[in-house]
């Protein structure tokens, strides 16, 4: 192999680790609702979006908002309204004029790739349908990785229903067995995930309570998803929490060719009894 070609593959090893941050390094994304459950003809909803280090502080900055996307209970794409980003949040509400479950997402699957023209080293970004005629005909030393990414949360307007939590098959996903506004302190609830559509055995899943800044201890739990990709939940208070799961293809079962890292992340709240 070429010294060129090792750099080109030591660059993309070192973004592809920086997709991948040790949990001392790692930042959260969160989306946080104003409020979860509500009641009413219509409402308004007004959404926190940030990557911190503590649960829920704004102390890193704030998360972009072009890949926000809404599913509203009849399953149709709505669109929120952008209040703008500071320097460690951003801000959107989202208008409820429908009864029932609402799924507000930030979905990204982006393809990052390297290549060499005449001896030059490119780099290249953008989607997995772009990628057929991203690189030049000439182009040599060509190298892919891909990175799938869902930040979510659920808000219900009325009574709960589940059109809206109907998984899409790809990356990782979570599907409600118990329904994620129906939650209670100290009664046990379940989530499937799956990886592609199918059940993620094995996955690791981290249940974190918020407000880290105020607790000495974390507070996090590693739960593992049994053969059917699931997982019981049990907040021992009510307040928000906090999940997060990842897999890349070094895992077993991913089954990819090429690099790539697929994490989940939602905010959870659980309700008094």
């Amino acid at each position: 192999m070429s010294s060129k070609s090792i750099l080109a593959l030591a660059g993309m090893a070192a973004v592809f680790v920086s997709l991948n941050p040790s949990p001392a390094e790692a930042h959260r994304r969160w989306l946080l609702p104003s409020n979860t459950v509500l009641a009413g003809e219509e409402e308004t909803v007004s959404v926190d979006a940030a990557i911190s280090n503590n649960l829920f502080g704004f102390d890193h900055h704030a998360m972009p908002l072009d890949d926000v996307s809404i599913i509203a209970p009849d399953g149709q794409t709505i669109q929120p309204a952008i209040i703008g980003s500071g320097e460690y949040r951003s801000v959107f509400d989202v208008p409820l004029k429908q009864q029932g479950t609402y799924r507000i997402a930030s979905v990204s699957d982006a393809m990052m790739g390297f290549y060499e023209v005449d001896g030059q080293r490119h780099r290249w970004r953008g989607t997995r349908a772009e990628m057929a005629t991203a690189f030049p005909a000439n182009a040599t030393n060509v190298r892919t990785f891909e990175n799938s990414s869902r930040t979510e949360t659920f808000v219900t307007l009325g009574a709960p229903d589940d059109r809206a939590l109907q998984p899409v098959g790809r990356g990782i996903e979570m599907v409600p067995v118990t329904h994620p506004n129906d939650l209670v302190a100290s009664e046990p609830a379940q989530m499937r995930f799956l990886v592609d559509g199918q059940p993620a055995a094995g996955l690791e899943v981290e249940f974190v309570q918020g407000g880290t800044k105020y607790r000495d201890e974390a507070g996090s739990r590693m739960l593992v998803a049994d053969a059917a990709g699931l997982v019981t939940l049990e907040a021992p208070e009510p307040g928000m929490y906090y999940l997060e799961a990842s897999r890349s293809n070094d895992d077993e079962g991913v089954g990819q060719t090429a690099p790539r890292r697929m994490s989940y992340t939602a905010v959870l709240e659980f309700l008094p009894l």
